[in-house]
Formats: structure tokens, C-alpha cells, sequence
């Protein structure tokens, strides 16, 4: 199954761009340049916080707002493929959360993107619940 289809450009000193359908990112070395891990860690923020989303929404569960913070390190072999990665979650005036913790787990398990980068990182999902 064809996922979607972005385009990026480059000069030779590691400025480019990615376009997608939905616009275009700054990537590189350049002023507001995203670098490749910066790129990985939103990948699996929005598709993680998606995945999350579509399951809080079927169990009827509400929340006002999220905030995620993904970071992580990588091995020092060649390739360095990442080790560890840490997905802070805080959610505001949640509706229950026991079961929007139970949702944002189930996310995880059911992100195309978690799944794949679980191949070789474990990742911690770390999840605050705080009223506004």
C-alpha cells in the first residue's frame, strides 16, 4: 500500500527542501533547516499523536490539548541506528485518565512509524495528565 509521495531538493553544502501534498519544509543546514532526526522524531509525534487520537475519540474520551517531547540517543556502532527514545506526553483536562492512558498505549502499539523505529530503539512513553 502506497503511503504518499513527498519530493526533496539539495545543493551540494546540505541545503534543501521536502514538499509534500501539504507544503514544503526547510531541511539542512540552513536558517530553520530540520536535520534528519528532527524529521524522525515528528514522524513519530503525528503519527503516534494520530493513532492516539482515532482511539480516544472511539472510546468517547475527551481532553482540551496535548503537548509531546520526543527525544532519544543513538548507539555509537556504525550504523548508529537509535537506542533509546523517550516520548514525554502531557494531556490537559482530561475527561479520564486511566483510560486515555490506556488509549495513548494503544497508540503506540497501532503507529506504523512506533512499530518500525521499535525494531531497533526501545521507546518510553512517559504520560502527565494536568488541568488547565
Amino acid at each position: 500500500m502506497k503511503t504518499d509521495n513527498i519530493t526533496m531538493k539539495f545543493n551540494n553544502k546540505f541545503i534543501g527542501s521536502m514538499t509534500s501534498p501539504k507544503g514544503e519544509i526547510p531541511i539542512g543546514s540552513q536558517d530553520n533547516g530540520q536535520a534528519p532526526y528532527h524529521l524522525l522524531y515528528g514522524a513519530l509525534g503525528s503519527c503516534f499523536f494520530a493513532t492516539f487520537l482515532s482511539i480516544a475519540n472511539k472510546m468517547r474520551l475527551t481532553f482540551d490539548d496535548a503537548e509531546l517531547e520526543i527525544s532519544g540517543t543513538k548507539r555509537d556502532e556504525n550504523p548508529a541506528t537509535l537506542e533509546y527514545v523517550v516520548i514525554d506526553m502531557v494531556v490537559y483536562n482530561p475527561s479520564h485518565e486511566a483510560r486515555l492512558e490506556k488509549a495513548a498505549h494503544l497508540g503506540a502499539q497501532h503507529c506504523s512509524i512506533h512499530e518500525t523505529i521499535s525494531k531497533v530503539s526501545d521507546i518510553k512513553l512517559n504520560i502527565v495528565f494536568k488541568q488547565k
